[in-house]
């Protein structure tokens, strides 16, 4: 196993376990908090993950990473842009706390924006250590920190919310999570001197830190937009069904996206510097993803209402056709997870904050309009505005890398098909559900199996590229099951012998 596999495995171990956290403290805080104090909890996160995503990047937690003499001179200033930015900006955020309420008109915000900021004295040192440990692929400790972060997350907002704490449960969940991780992480690092305050060579810093945390900003604001719109022209019921239907939605994002993005990069640059060629590495990870990402987000179309009615329950069932809007319009975005690793990769990160320039400022102005019309609206928005945003990234890695539109055919032509023939699968099973043939339990069992085979069916009638990626793995499968068959044969027989 090369460190490339070992660090997904790490990276992947910590997910799922996690994912699995996640599916139960959705359902427990679905039961528990009602549409509108979810709405509040979203909100509140919305407007301060905005300027927390800007302020980690601008001391450069992507810089410490593609630095390629790194110096702790380095560190101990980029953690101090860092926690200075921090500071300052939740410092404002407390103070325009009120502010925020009264442009809303929801009292529940200051009292939550009160809360959350406490989290920006707090992670500057997590994502320092985190970014040494992603260059140095030593995914094992970011893994266990993430956990034990998810476990206090998920037990203290569930504590909490069955307390009567409404919205502020997830908050304060939050800060105890940001907590246990960075005592964690600090614990498992000797040295603790990187965390000296100096401003030596910060130019070099602040000059990456500018396009990089300004990629970052717009992004996080265009992701957060809808909320915020939506609880201005509506109501905070609407932002709390908006907010569960982009989760939902996100679940590729948490069972694969967020296993490899904390990869990409480090790997990216692991190979080119190689001698890698950066235009065969984009296309190939252009297939991986989509052979992944494009049959998972039409089985979550198809099956949105019976995964809603068990996972969720009855009450949530307005977010179904969010949720199939949805997927639809993120079927655009198979290679967003590249497009800044890919153009660092190629000496262009002005050109990351460039597409967003081009491409986002229309999207939030599509958001807006359709905001006056409601929170299907919003989500239909999805339809124009990703494949537009899409559209202006590949152009930009085009342009730079020497592709050609055929060349991104090319590359997903394969994975379309096994889409379809995964997607042809989910259907005939959301078919029976609907007409009440089948249960939703048994029809949401039963559509797995069904798509999972026609998924290898697809996969290995097209070979596909990923089929190699999984033939040593099976084969490491099979070989440990025959080693197990063969000691359990052996465990049988040996009494017979005995008796005898």
């Amino acid at each position: 196993m090369n460190s490339v596999q070992r660090s997904i495995f790490f990276s992947a171990s910590e997910r799922y376990a996690s994912l699995a956290l996640f599916f139960v403290s959705t359902a427990v805080l679905s039961r528990l908090l009602s549409p509108e104090e979810f709405g509040v909890y979203a909100v509140v996160t919305a407007v301060t993950s905005v300027f927390a995503a800007s302020s980690q990047e601008f001391g450069g937690a992507n810089f410490l990473i593609q630095k390629t003499s790194l110096s702790d001179d380095n560190v101990r200033t980029a953690f101090t842009i860092t926690f200075g930015l921090s500071m300052v900006i939740a410092v404002a955020l407390y103070v325009l706390g009120n502010v925020a309420g009264s442009m809303w008109g929801f009292e529940g915000l200051k009292s939550g924006i009160s809360v959350a900021v406490l989290n920006f004295a707090i992670t500057p040192f997590s994502m320092t250590i985190i970014a040494l440990l992603r260059r140095n692929m030593q995914f094992g400790i970011i893994a266990a920190s993430n956990f034990v972060c998810n476990v206090t997350m998920v037990g203290i907002s569930i504590a909490l919310a069955t307390m009567k704490y409404s919205y502020l449960a997830p908050i304060w969940g939050m800060i105890a999570g940001s907590v246990v991780q960075m005592i964690y992480l600090m614990l498992t690092r000797k040295d603790l001197r990187i965390f000296k305050p100096s401003l030596l060579g910060y130019a070099e810093i602040i000059r990456f830190g500018v396009y990089s945390s300004g990629v970052v900003l717009i992004n996080v604001f265009y992701s957060t937009a809808p909320q915020l719109f939506l609880a201005r022209m509506l109501d905070l019921a609407a932002v709390g069904l908006y907010s569960r239907a982009v989760n939902v939605t996100q679940m590729f994002d948490k069972l694969v996206t967020q296993v490899i993005s904390p990869i990409i990069m480090p790997a990216i640059y692991a190979q080119t510097s190689k001698g890698g060629d950066l235009r065969r590495i984009y296309l190939h990870s252009v297939s991986l993803l989509t052979v992944l990402h494009w049959p998972f987000l039409t089985f979550m179309a198809v099956m949105a209402k019976p995964i809603i009615l068990v996972w969720l329950g009855q009450s949530w069932l307005e977010v179904v056709p969010l949720i199939q809007l949805l997927c639809v319009g993120y079927l655009a975005l198979f290679a967003a997870c590249l497009t800044y690793p890919v153009l660092v990769a190629a000496g262009s990160v002005r050109d990351t904050l460039l597409s967003s320039l081009i491409s986002l400022p229309p999207s939030l102005l599509i958001t807006f309009w359709a905001s006056f019309f409601g929170v299907e609206a919003v989500a239909a928005s999805a339809l124009l505005a990703l494949p537009f945003q899409a559209a202006v990234a590949i152009c930009f890695i085009s342009r730079r890398l020497g592709l050609r539109f055929t060349d991104i055919l090319h590359a997903t032509r394969k994975s379309a098909v096994v889409m379809m023939g995964s997607g042809a699968a989910a259907a005939i099973c959301g078919t029976l559900v609907e007409y009440r043939l089948i249960g939703p339990v048994v029809g949401i069992l039963i559509s797995c199996i069904a798509t999972g085979a026609a998924w290898i069916a697809a996969v290995i009638a097209t070979r596909h590229p990923i089929l190699p990626e999984l033939e040593a793995p099976a084969a490491r499968v099979l070989s440990a099951f025959s080693r197990f068959a063969g000691i359990a044969s052996v465990a049988t027989v040996k009494p017979n012998r005995d008796v005898r």
